[in-house]
């Protein structure tokens, strides 16, 4: 099985070829293909190449689906015997992606 890590805004994903992970909000439009250089690991048949950073050569590319607002977090806050209560929301913007291939330079 061929995976990789891949940091993407400043979060890390294993991703695998036809793999579709949510992500927070990229500047590109859907149906956008885009590389994404910040390969960290990357394992094919069994071989491990681990990056010192990232691994050299090796890009990921992908696909943008659609942009989407998340689920509703709610934030409560209080102060007790002082009837002070507050209650806020928050909804991140993300964005969906597939992962179209596994791009490597093989050293020989």
């Amino acid at each position: 099985m061929e995976y990789a890590i891949v940091k993407i805004g400043g979060k890390q994903y294993k991703v695998s070829r036809g793999l579709v992970i949510e992500v927070e909000r990229l500047d590109y439009k859907p149906g956008e293909k885009f590389s994404l250089e910040e390969v960290l690991l990357y394992v094919s048949d069994g071989k491990v190449r681990l990056g010192k950073p990232r691994v050299n050569g090796a890009t990921v590319k992908a696909e943008v689906l659609e942009h989407f607002k998340g689920e509703k977090l709610r934030i409560a806050k209080f102060k007790a015997k002082a009837k002070y209560r507050r209650v806020t929301g928050h909804r991140q913007y993300l964005t969906k992606i597939k992962i179209l291939d596994i791009l490597t330079a093989v050293k020989k």
